[in-house]
């Protein structure tokens, strides 16, 4: 978030802070779609138990993986469609979509935390259900409680392709009537993200695994934190000292334009802030790798630095925060997936509350929207948030999106709903 200052006399009353990016009504954006993601083959299953690679065991016209040491078994819903009764399976199906269990083991593709469901309303045995990969892990022998299909003689057996379509278009109208629609839909699991939409700013409800660690926006983030924490010890010094001040924007050697970065006027200033970069950061570094994502955050600090000062060359005003560069990482995140929709809660004080989802790009559009008003007003004398440093960061973001978009097909379309 940047802050432009007044006259020093008055600066505890005119600190500008750049906005976190919270969008002005109380609605926040959200993604509950449960289709299956892609498994690659290149990529080993590993044990939810052991921790051990997973084997891959083919049958007549189906494929499993078992674990030798734990004697774990994992498949997919629809080879457990094919294989057993509708009343075997439907039930712990449902039970994982209306979200009716405990967080359990990891899954052994996606690796995210799989649903503790109950087999059947009847039975005593639990298993792990994940909704993104569509993947049911059975400990050892449980998997014989389910029961077979009998073999139908009446009617010739349809193809194993057709059959799968069928399971998956059966899947994928269960999980859409499980999760309502994107004007009522449901609320996310995470109690977490509950509490961060109850405060206004926006929650992700699926996304797609990632290929590597963001070590760069844990690094940058855990450097953000560290100096603005230091400098809550002496703010208004720090702030004086190092925020930029557009009127001597070159005083030391310029190096205000990097030291305002790491600067924040409040614990919620930079909360915000750092809210948004863990949230999107993470999926743009996996995109773009950690030196492009660095330096798109870079050029787009400074450019919104120039176009706060473009908006007022003489303002004695110091500017601090992150959000110039985080506005071009949330940018790119629209641009680049702009179908992954966020969840946002609409609530009426503290009785009516909806869940809504939104498409990426639209959210961006309203922002922008927001973004523009806001200039206006900072520019009016009326705003004490540089939307002129928003708006310059997300430009370099739509620069870098233009430039880099199709280097990374294949995270696109992981990232990607259709």
């Amino acid at each position: 978030m940047r802050a432009p200052s007044m006259p020093m006399a008055n600066w505890d009353a005119s600190i500008v802070f750049c906005s976190d990016f919270v969008i002005r009504s109380a609605i926040v954006i959200c993604h509950c779609e449960c289709k299956p993601y892609p498994m690659t083959t290149d990529t080993a299953l590993i044990c939810p138990r052991c921790e051990l690679p997973l084997k891959e065991v083919r049958t007549s016209g189906s494929v499993f993986w078992a674990c030798d040491n734990c004697g774990g078994r994992a498949a997919t819903i629809e080879l457990l469609r094919n294989r057993f009764t509708p009343e075997s399976i439907n039930p712990l199906w449902l039970h994982a979509m209306r979200g009716e269990g405990r967080s359990g083991v990891p899954c052994p593709s996606c690796r995210h935390p799989m649903i503790d469901v109950a087999l059947s309303d009847r039975a005593e045995i639990n298993v792990d259900v994940c909704r993104r990969c569509h993947f049911v892990w059975f400990d050892t022998h449980e998997v014989d409680t389910l029961v077979p299909r009998r073999p139908q003689t009446l009617a010739p057996e349809l193809p194993q392709k057709a059959r799968e379509m069928l399971a998956i278009a059966e899947v994928e109208r269960l999980a859409k009537e499980a999760e309502g629609s994107d004007l009522d839909s449901v609320p996310p699991d995470e109690s977490w993200k509950q509490i961060a939409a109850f405060l206004g700013v926006p929650v992700e409800f699926d996304t797609a695994p990632h290929t590597r660690r963001p070590w760069a926006t844990w690094l940058l983030g855990t450097v953000i934190i560290a100096a603005s924490l230091f400098a809550f010890t002496r703010l208004h010094e720090m702030v004086t000292e190092f925020g930029l001040i557009p009127a001597e924007a070159t005083r030391l050697h310029g190096l205000t334009f990097v030291t305002s970065f790491f600067l924040h006027a409040g614990i919620i200033h930079l909360v915000g802030n750092m809210y948004f970069l863990f949230v999107f950061g993470d999926d743009v570094e996996n995109f773009l790798r950690p030196l492009r994502y660095l330096l798109l955050i870079a050029l787009a600090a400074f450019v919104g630095d120039l176009a706060h000062i473009a908006l007022d060359p003489r303002s004695q005003t110091p500017c601090i925060g992150a959000s110039g560069g985080i506005a071009g990482v949330i940018t790119f995140y629209a641009l680049n997936f702009p179908r992954v929709r966020l969840g946002f809660l609409m609530r009426w004080g503290f009785v009516w509350f909806r869940w809504i989802r939104l498409p990426a790009w639209s959210v961006f559009v309203l922002w922008i929207l927001f973004q523009l008003i806001g200039a206006l007003e900072q520019k009016a004398g009326i705003s004490s948030v540089s939307s002129a440093a928003h708006l310059g960061g997300a430009a370099v973001g739509v620069v870098a999106w233009v430039l880099w978009r199709k280097e990374k097909p294949n995270d696109e379309g992981r990232m990607t709903k259709e």
